[in-house]
C-alpha cells in the first residue's frame, strides 16, 4: 500500500493524516520488488488475543533525510517519521524501527503497513530506505552488521535526540530508558529482518526484535549443504548454488540503477558490480564458477557467515520474536530455528512462530485472519496480536502482559478449529524412525528391512524439477515437481492407519552411498567435485496423486562418500491423512541448483543392520 492519500496542509514535508481506517479504506497498490510478500491465508485464532489495544488514531508522516555513518562511508538515509497525535515531550512515546526487503524502499506497502499500523497504536514509527535502496546511499551491502546495521544505529540516535536530520529536526517525543537511550524496537521481514539482528548487535539500546521471513547463515541460504555441521547451517562445503533465487536478487540490486536514474553517487558498488560492496560481487562471481577451490572459497563462505546473524547473535540481547513462512524455498523453517537455539541458548529471549506464508508462492491478494503487512492488520490476526504483546511487553515495560507460547506453527488442516498449534519449546515434535528397505519400501523396523541395491545415475544436464522459483513473483504458473527415469531413488511407506500423522519440525536422512567416481576425487582441493545429491519428502495421496510438501528439497554435498552422512531436511508442519503414504525420493539433480559435473553411478544399498533411516518430528499419530 502507498502512503495515504494527503488530506491536510503541507508543511515542511509534513502529511497529516485524519485516522488511520480513512487512509487504509482507500488502498492504492504499488508493485513492489521487495520479495517478501508470500502468500496471506485466512486463519481463525488459536490463541487468547492480548490485552485490548488502544483504538486507531491519526498521526503525521514527515519525511526525512538523515546522514549517518555506515562502515568507512557516509550514507545518506531516506526515512519516514510516523508521529502519533499527542505525542510530544511531556508525553513521550516508544518507536519502532522499520525497513524494506531486498529491492524495495520506504514506500513498500511491506514496510508503510507495519508503520502506520503501529503508529496508529501510539508507537512513533521510523521508516526508512535500506542502504542502497530507494533513494538512500551508499551500495548494497547485504545487511552487514559494520554497515546497515551500524547505519539503523545512526536512526537510534535520531530517536533519541542526540542526533538530527540534515535539515536540523532534532525529535524530543520518544521514551527514554536513560539519556541517549530512547525505548526503540525494530519489525521488518526478509532483508528488513535481518537488519534488525545486525542492529542489535552492534547497539545493546534496541530493546525489541521482531524480524520476519529472514536469514540465519547466507552461506546456507544461498548454497545450503543439508550435510553440513549443526541445525541447518553450510557446515565447511559449499552446498549445492540456489541459482535462480540468487540471480533474481543479483539481478534486482543491479537494476536499481535503471529503476531510480538520479541515484546517489555513494551508490556504486565495486569488483565489477554497479551497486554491491565488493566482497558480495566477489561472493557471487565464485557461486557462478562452479568450481570451489579450497582457500577461496573458505574465504568467501567466511564473508558470506560474517553479514550472517550465525556470526554475532552472541552479541544480540535484544528479546527476539521470529516469524518464519513455512511456504519458503529461500530461507526455510531451518534458519529460524538455528537464530531460536542460538538465543535461547545465550539467555536471551526469543519466540518462534512458524506462519503459512514465506518467499514462495508468489504475491496473492491478502485475506482476513492471517498477517498481512501491507494491511497492517496487526489486532485482527494471529501473529499480528502476537506482535502487539511483544512490544507491549519489551517497549511499554508491561511486565505482566503475556507474549503467548515458545512456539507456535500454522496447520493448513486446521478447517474450523484453532489455526496454530502452540509447544511450550521448540523442537515440539518426538523422533520417529523409517528404515529404507532394499526393495524401495521405507519400513518401521530394521527387522523388515531386505536387502539390495538401488541405484541411480548423475548426468549433465537437470533431471529433476522442484520449482521455478521465480515464478510466483513473475506471476507465470509453475510446471508440477518431476523427475526423469534412471536419474533417482525413491522409498515408500505403507498408508497411514488409525487416525492422521502430523509432523513438525526437520525430518533427518541417515545415508550411504557407493559413488566410485566421486570417490577416486576425494582428495581434490576442489569441493565442486564431491557428489551432490538432493532429498525430498512427498505426501502420496490414496489416488496415487503426489505433493512435494512446499516443494522443498534438502541438497547436500557429500564431504567423504566412503562414510555414512547425515542430512537435515527443510522444516515441514505436515499432516498425512489416513490412507496417505510418505515417501522419500534421493535425487541426481534438480533445475533451481546446480549441481554435479559429470556421469556416475550411484548406489544406496540396505541391509538389516546397515540401511539408510529418515527420522521424523511427530506430534501425534503413528508411522505406518
Amino acid at each position: 500500500m502507498s502512503a495515504p492519500p494527503p488530506t491536510g496542509r503541507r508543511r515542511c514535508g509534513e502529511v497529516q493524516v485524519p485516522s488511520v481506517s480513512r487512509a487504509v479504506s482507500r488502498p492504492v497498490r504499488r508493485p513492489s520488488l521487495a520479495l517478501l510478500a508470500g502468500a496471506a491465508l485466512v486463519v481463525p485464532f488459536a490463541l487468547s488475543p492480548p490485552a485490548p489495544v488502544a483504538a486507531a488514531g491519526p498521526y503525521t508522516v514527515t519525511a526525512l533525510k538523515v546522514t549517518v555513518r555506515a562502515g568507512d562511508r557516509s550514507c545518506t538515509l531516506d526515512t519516514d517519521v510516523y508521529r502519533p497525535a499527542g505525542v510530544d515531550a511531556a508525553h513521550p512515546a516508544p518507536a519502532v524501527l522499520t525497513t524494506n526487503g531486498f529491492g524495495g524502499s520506504k514506500a513498500d506497502d511491506s514496510t508503510g503497513g507495519p508503520a502506520k499500523a503501529l503508529a496508529a497504536r501510539g508507537y512513533v514509527t521510523l521508516a526508512y530506505s535500506g542502504l542502497g535502496f530507494g533513494k538512500s546511499g551508499c551500495p548494497i551491502s547485504l545487511d552487514d552488521p559494520g554497515s546497515d546495521g551500524r547505519a539503523a544505529s545512526g536512526l537510534v540516535d535520531l530517536l533519541a535526540g542526540t542526533r538530527t536530520a540534515d535539515n536540523g529536526t532534532r525529535l524530543d517525543y520518544v521514551s527514554r530508558d536513560g539519556p541517549g537511550d530512547p525505548r526503540v524496537g525494530m519489525i521488518g521481514a526478509s532483508y528488513g529482518g535481518a537488519v534488525q539482528l545486525a542492529t542489535a548487535a552492534v547497539d545493546h539500546r534496541v530493546d525489541a526484535l521482531v524480524p520476519l521471513i529472514t536469514w540465519h547463515d547466507l552461506s546456507y541460504s544461498l548454497a545450503p549443504n543439508a550435510a553440513g555441521h549443526g541445525q541447518g547451517r553450510g557446515g565447511g562445503l559449499p552446498g549445492a548454488y540456489k541459482w535462480q533465487w540468487t540471480n533474481g536478487f543479483f539481478l534486482i540490486g543491479e537494476a536499481q540503477g535503471l529503476l531510480h536514474p538520479d541515484l546517489d553517487p555513494s551508490r556504486t558498488g565495486g569488483a565489477g558490480c554497479l551497486h554491491f560492496v565488493a566482497r558480495a560481487c566477489e561472493t557471487k562471481r565464485l557461486l557462478d564458477a562452479g568450481r570451489y577451490p579450497a582457500g577461496r572459497t573458505r574465504a568467501v563462505l567466511r564473508y558470506a557467515r560474517s553479514v550472517s546473524p550465525v556470526s554475532y547473535l552472541a552479541s544480540v540481547r535484544a528479546p527476539t520474536l521470529l516469524v518464519q513462512g513455512q511456504a519458503d524455498t529461500l530461507f526455510n523453517l531451518n534458519e529460524a530455528a538455528a537464530t531460536y537455539r542460538t538465543l535461547r541458548d545465550r539467555g536471551t529471549p526469543a519466540g518462534m512462530i512458524w506462519q503459512a506464508w514465506g518467499h514462495s508462492g508468489g504475491m496473492r491478494k491478502p485475506a482476513d485472519g492471517e498477517l498481512d503487512l501491507a494491511r497492517g492488520n496487526l489486532d485482527t490476526s494471529y501473529v499480528g496480536r502476537r506482535i502487539l504483546a511483544w512490544f507491549d511487553r519489551y517497549l511499554h515495560h508491561r511486565r505482566a502482559a503475556a507474549t503467548g507460547p515458545a512456539f507456535a506453527y500454522y496447520r493448513d488442516w486446521a478447517g474450523d478449529g484453532p489455526a496454530y498449534g502452540t509447544a511450550p519449546a521448540f523442537p515440539a515434535g518426538a523422533g520417529r524412525r523409517l528404515y529404507l528397505s532394499g526393495d524401495g519400501r521405507l519400513v518401521g523396523r530394521r527387522g523388515e528391512v531386505v536387502r539390495g541395491d538401488r541405484e541411480y545415475r548423475n548426468l549433465r544436464m537437470p533431471t529433476s524439477h522442484s520449482e521455478s522459483s521465480l515464478a510466483g513473483l513473475l506471476g507465470v504458473p509453475d510446471v508440477p515437481p518431476y523427475d526423469a527415469r534412471g536419474t533417482f531413488v525413491d522409498w515408500t511407506s505403507k498408508p497411514v492407519t488409525g487416525g492422521p500423522l502430523e509432523v513438525v519440525g526437520a525430518p533427518a536422512l541417515t545415508l550411504r552411498v557407493v559413488a566410485p567416481t566421486a570417490a577416486r576425487r576425494q582428495s581434490s582441493p576442489d569441493a565442486a567435485d564431491r557428489l551432490v545429491l538432493f532429498a525430498k519428502l512427498y505426501d502420496v495421496a490414496p489416488d496415487g496423486g503426489t505433493t512435494l510438501l512446499h516443494r522443498l528439497v534438502a541438497p547436500a554435498r557429500v564431504a567423504d562418500v566412503r562414510r555414512r552422512f547425515t542430512m537435515e531436511l527443510p522444516g515441514i508442519v505436515h499432516r498425512f491423512g489416513p490412507g496417505h503414504r510418505l515417501r522419500l525420493v534421493i535425487a541426481a539433480s534438480d533445475d533451481a541448483y546446480a549441481g554435479n559435473r559429470g556421469v556416475e553411478p550411484v548406489t544406496v544399498s540396505a541391509a538389516p543392520k546397515d540401511t539408510g533411516v529418515l527420522e521424523l518430528p511427530v506430534t501425534r499419530g503413528v508411522l505406518p
